[in-house]
């Protein structure tokens, strides 16, 4: 006589085996967490070759491997696609000015640090800085517009932490955003440079740090002589 299993155990059981089943592929949640990111690693990928403005929704459907119609359910056109790729390319920007506040009294600690941590950053995310540069010329309007518009963003958060250093606190305020969009045009080109350096080229990055330190500097200069 086999003994009587209640509905407690019973749930108990389902619950150990439902688990058991999900492991491997982790939650439904995880499992598309990790769909959306494939399609937009997909979308990196294929806009390096052709330009993003160029592939289309089925060709990052491939990719990716899903069914197109997967696709929707993430995403609501390549061109929604597209300006989410820009807001997380940005992310790594708005973490770098954060960087940059350690300490933000000394003008030589805010140059080596904006160095080291850019080249970090666009090494570290290279695909998107790569996306950034790309299409910030040579995208859709839509898409140009959205990196405009976070590089004014970008501008006006570095404007604040400027705005805090001895030389430049009584600035008038167009100037100090003046001044934060100098130092954003000079990381934005070094940016760029450090996207087509082949992996392992350490040489290069120091020249480009060494580079953006002096530029950097060459603005620093002025803040001194400068009369708002």
């Amino acid at each position: 006589m086999q003994p009587r299993v209640g509905p407690a155990s019973l749930a108990a059981t389902s619950a150990q085996q439902g688990t058991s089943r999900s492991e491997p592929g982790g939650t439904r949640q995880e499992q598309k967490e990790r769909t959306r990111e494939t399609i937009m690693a997909s979308a990196l990928t294929l806009s390096q070759t052709y330009g993003f403005a160029q592939i289309s929704l089925r060709q990052v459907a491939v990719q990716a491997g899903v069914v197109p119609t997967a696709f929707y359910r993430h995403f609501e056109s390549m061109e929604n696609l597209g300006l989410v790729l820009v807001e997380q390319s940005f992310s790594t920007l708005r973490a770098m000015i954060r960087d940059a506040q350690r300490n933000p009294s000394v003008f030589e600690n805010i140059i080596n640090a904006s160095a080291e941590v850019l080249v970090e950053a666009v090494k570290n995310n290279k695909a998107h800085f790569a996306f950034v540069a790309r299409e910030r010329l040579g995208g859709t309007a839509a898409i140009r517009q959205a990196i405009a518009h976070e590089l004014n963003q970008f501008s006006t958060e570095l404007a604040i932490m400027l705005g805090r250093l001895p030389h430049i606190s009584r600035w008038a305020a167009d100037d100090v955003q003046m001044v934060a969009q100098l130092f954003v045009r000079n990381m934005v080109s070094k940016a760029e440079d450090v996207t087509e350096i082949p992996d392992g080229r350490t040489d290069l990055e120091e020249r480009i740090k060494e580079s953006a330190r002096r530029e950097m500097r060459l603005i620093v200069i002025g803040f001194k002589e400068w009369r708002s």
